[in-house]
């Protein structure tokens, strides 16, 4: 069986969202086609067996109210990731000596662990409290494979303001994934974040994990103020283990207190969480329903962990603290500081509250072995006589010496609150297990200290408020079957009761004893089905409190879980579904209409595969669909919601109109498949790796099959739709040098300016010159050219052209044109010019120096250039490249319109007033291409703002002859 450590790949399968089966009714002409029992997807599940792989790994489930102190922090990667800080002889666990350790370590060269009193003794709010030399008793570190903390009270949830803050200050959660992220080992990933005012739930998964996870869904609900503050409440995150398994865990802060009507609100906010919590639906494969949300119990194993706040009931505080207080004062040596103060209490306490400690303890002997203190945990876990799990003592040995602290806590969890509420099915009743408890109560204890139980006014009595739980899908459902079975039985016992006349309490539908009617065996040794059909065991291995952490009034606890589950591995089942599919096909009778699909420049890809694409170029793939039956076959492309196809995605169906297409028995029809990449926003997302070019085009015959088509190609990186920032940082030789790497802010600056802008217009201006003759002598063109307007008709040949200049660009390199005339070449290079602008991320303008300039001018020309420019040089980069295009545009124009006389009569002048109108062509143009400007929706504001913005460019090109040439 493979280790937890063993890689799982888990891409998304390309045919999650595809539609399609086989149809529910055939034509009564074609009756005779014999029709299969499941669909594809049935099918494919149905051996299922055949794509998955056990995995195995530890889950790692930690809490800790931090009490909004300062320093806990510190603490945290001590305790929950490297194990450190557990007391063996308060935490009640019989610990391996050699875990974790080193061959030195096991020699006995290993530093001896501080002392109780040192520990004490340095403890600030600047360092960890773990004592030093504690090299950890506990897995950690890279033996678990899946981290789960819960903190609560990270922020002071007494403070009104903090409790009615209405967002979540993201500067708290930071300081914890910081401190966490120090102490995890390389590698680890967040995998699932969600914080509620104090509430704090953070998920890390390993390198060989975090593949594995997905759909991962995360919410929150108040309880507190009004029932619906953030103050008190729970955060919950769903995730979807290798496709196959549900994991939820829900970190909760229940209401306090212990005056009358805690318990039922403490009960209330846990079925205000159980009712209020909704997950997103969970995309696993063909068999989801679209839109369907999950709940707490849809799960396939879930962790409810956290500050229940459930108290000790029944029980004097003063006579709980004296009793533990009797086991902790040995971990002090005689004469130390806490340990006087132990005594001291101890010495202080009257006569009743000595016989109440002791009385208390004397009656474990009877009231623990007349009831189960855990019912939901009744299994492997909860009582004297059942099997020792691993880090676990023997409880039969340890219950056994009246004066030992097993024996203490046998006495006290008879009082505890929630096994009382699960006992009377009134919270955590529905299947919800815990560990034995052979620890100490987590709260309340002095900050500073391992066993100082609260010294101050209130001195709250100890309880366990800290707990982890945690159930099976399997022990919801036999908790349900139980349920079921009652009420049948009641229902049948009081129909007999009414055939024999005799009356029934109508208030009581069967009798209840919360003493024998609220626990469940449960097997754990027995195989939980998951929701999707697969098979999983989960055991629990440790489950502790780490006494000797100081830093809060809670002491920590975490338990580890081994979860043994099935992976699905998705090149298999690709594979498999793949052939599912084709044997559908064969047990397909021959009366129903039957296609073959044969692809061109076929390999080894099942599908079609377009190789290399670059941006704007048209690239063409055959398909041929042959009737092989003996039926008219009529088929046509389903549309998947937004079309058959993606938008950069073509199909032409050769001699055939409309939608559906019928072929007869031996014949064939022939399909083109045309790739372009044009559209910019996906232009960058390929760039910069966030998508790629692969889809599935689903091809549905009428009364028979659906044919799955998959479609690929290589997307080959371009300069075209990056930011001049990225660009500045390309290497020499252009973007094609990268080598499938992406040019960052860490990269070195090699540019002042994209020197793609430099080659496109250094080319305009050399070949301006000579393209002007050749136009005048075609008698010209509109106003505009050579950027609008051109006379190069010729679409093929320019679109050849065009793709010839954007591969120089990427490739750092001279254009190559051939035989083109020198006209043909400046309109082309003109035209890729306000392409290249077009696509730019930032724009030459940004949006943030728009702002500046976007309000309109009063004062001279030369004073708007150079307040235009002044606004510019915030951004040297792309003041550089505004200046350039200006003066390449000048220079054009100067060409295009040259001037012979002094510009003082302008207004009169035809040749100025041509000037005039080709400097404002070219402002219309470029103003649109290199400004990036929030667009309005009122008319008169859009005009407005296309005006200012031509004005900006069109100053600049005035300035180059304004005043006289």
């Amino acid at each position: 069986m493979p280790s937890a450590n063993d890689p799982i790949i888990s891409p998304s399968s390309k045919f999650e969202d595809t539609p399609g089966a086989f149809p529910d009714q055939l034509d009564s002409e074609h009756a005779t086609v014999t029709s299969t029992q499941h669909s594809l997807a049935q099918a494919v599940h149905a051996r299922r067996a055949e794509y998955t792989r056990p995995q195995r790994l530890r889950i790692k489930v930690g809490s800790w109210n931090v009490a909004s102190l300062s320093g806990t922090e510190k603490d945290i990667g001590g305790w929950f990731i490297d194990g450190k800080g557990v007391s063996e002889s308060l935490a009640g666990l019989d610990l391996d000596p050699t875990h974790g350790s080193t061959l030195e370590e096991r020699n006995g060269s290993r530093p001896e662990v501080e002392g109780v009193a040192e520990q004490e003794a340095r403890r600030t709010k600047k360092e960890s409290t773990i004592p030093k030399n504690d090299q950890g008793a506990l897995p950690g570190g890279e033996e678990i494979g899946l981290y789960a903390l819960g903190l609560q009270e990270v922020v002071d949830i007494s403070s009104a303001t903090e409790a009615l803050r209405p967002y979540t200050d993201p500067a708290v959660s930071k300081k914890w994934r910081h401190a966490i992220a120090d102490a995890l080992p390389k590698g680890y990933e967040l995998v699932a974040e969600q914080q509620l005012i104090g509430l704090l739930l953070l998920i890390y998964a390993s390198p060989k994990v975090a593949p594995m996870v997905s759909s991962v869904s995360t919410t929150s609900v108040g309880t507190g103020v009004m029932g619906y503050m953030g103050n008190k409440g729970a955060v919950t995150a769903r995730i979807v283990l290798g496709e196959t398994t549900r994991l939820v865990f829900i970190n909760s802060h229940l209401a306090a207190g212990t005056e009358k009507g805690s318990v039922d609100r403490r009960n209330w906010d846990v079925s205000q969480i159980l009712s209020r919590t909704k997950f997103d639906a969970v995309s696993t494969g063909e068999r989801d329903v679209e839109g369907t949300s999950e709940v707490i119990g849809d799960e396939d194993f879930a962790f409810w962990f956290g500050d229940l706040n459930y108290r000790l009931e029944g029980l004097p505080g003063e006579d709980v603290r004296r009793l533990l207080m009797l086991h902790t004062r040995n971990e002090y040596d005689i004469g130390q500081r806490s340990e006087k103060k132990i005594e001291k209490e101890l010495s202080k306490a009257s006569p009743s509250t000595i016989l109440g400690a002791r009385a208390i303890r004397e009656r474990s002997s009877t009231e623990s072995s007349a009831s189960s203190y855990a019912p939901s945990s009744s299994s492997v876990h909860s009582s004297a006589t059942s099997t020792t799990l691993n880090g676990f003592p023997d409880e039969a040995d340890s219950n056994a010496d009246p004066a030992s602290l097993q024996t203490t806590l046998s006495s006290l969890l008879p009082h505890d609150e929630l096994h009382q509420q699960q006992r009377a099915r009134k919270a955590f009743h529905d299947g919800w297990r815990e560990g034995p408890i052979n620890f100490l109560p987590t709260y309340k204890y002095d900050a500073g200290s391992v066993g100082m139980f609260d010294s101050g006014d209130k001195r709250r009595g100890p309880s366990w408020c800290d707990r982890i739980l945690y159930r099976t899908r399997r022990d919801r459902l036999e908790y349900l079957r139980k349920v079921k079975e009652e009420e049948e039985a009641a229902r049948a016992k009081d129909e007999e009761m009414k055939a024999r006349g005799l009356d029934a309490d109508e208030d009581v539908l069967f009798d209840y004893d919360p003493e024998t009617d609220g626990s469940y065996e449960y097997d754990e040794s027995d195989v939980v089905v998951t929701k999707d059909g697969f098979e999983d065991t989960i055991s629990l291995d440790y489950y502790t409190s780490h006494q000797r952490v100081l830093s809060s009034d809670h002491k920590p606890l975490d338990a580890v879980f081994t979860l043994s589950l099935e992976v699905v591995v998705p090149e298999l089942k690709a594979k498999i579904h793949q052939e599912v599919a084709r044997e559908l096909d064969r047990a397909e009778n021959e009366g129903r209409p039957v296609v073959t699909i044969v692809v061109d420049h076929r390999h080894d890809y099942e599908g079609v595969d377009f190789g290399d694409v670059k941006y704007d170029h048209i690239k063409f793939r055959g398909i041929t669909v042959a009737n092989t039956g003996r039926v008219p076959a009529t088929f046509s492309f389903v549309d998947r919601g937004n079309g058959v196809c993606p938008p950069w995605l073509g199909i032409h169906v050769h001699g055939r109109e409309g939608r559906e297409y019928t072929v007869e028995p031996g014949d064939a029809v022939n399909i083109t498949l045309e790739i372009r990449i044009k559209d910019t926003e996906q232009l960058r997302s390929l760039n910069e790796g966030r998508s790629n070019i692969e889809d599935v085009l689903v091809l549905r015959v009428m009364n028979g099959r659906d044919h799955f088509l998959p479609i690929r190609a290589n997307w080959v990186p371009s300069s075209f739709g990056r930011s001049i920032d990225k660009l500045i940082r390309l290497p020499e030789g252009g973007v094609r040098k990268l080598q499938h790497q992406r040019p960052d802010s860490e990269q070195r600056v090699k540019w002042s300016a994209p020197r793609e802008l430099f080659r496109l217009t250094g080319s305009i201006e050399e070949l301006v010159e000579r393209s002007v003759a050749e136009w005048c002598m075609m008698e010209g063109g509109g106003l505009g050219w050579p950027f609008a307007n051109w006379t190069f008709e010729d679409g093929e040949m320019r679109r050849e052209m065009a793709f010839d200049v954007r591969e120089a660009l990427d490739e750092g390199r001279a254009v190559q044109f051939g035989e083109a005339t020198a006209v043909q070449r400046l309109e082309v290079l003109a035209e890729t010019l306000v392409e290249f602008l077009k696509s730019l991320e930032d724009g030459v303008v940004t949006e943030g120096l728009w702002k500046q300039l976007e309000k309109g001018r009063k004062v001279s020309d030369e004073e708007e250039r150079v307040r235009i420019l002044d606004v510019l040089s915030a951004s040297p980069t792309h003041s550089i490249c505004f200046v350039f295009l200006t003066a390449t545009l000048s220079h054009v124009a100067g060409e295009v319109a040259p001037l012979h006389r002094p510009a003082s009569a302008k207004g009169q002048d035809p040749i100025i007033a041509r000037r005039q109108q080709v400097d404002r062509a070219f402002a219309a143009i470029f103003a649109d291409v290199i400004v990036r400007a929030p667009v309005p929706t009122r008319e008169k504001e859009k005009r407005a703002l296309e005006e200012r913005k031509r004005e900006v460019v069109e100053v600049f090109l005035r300035g180059s002859w304004d005043g006289g040439v």
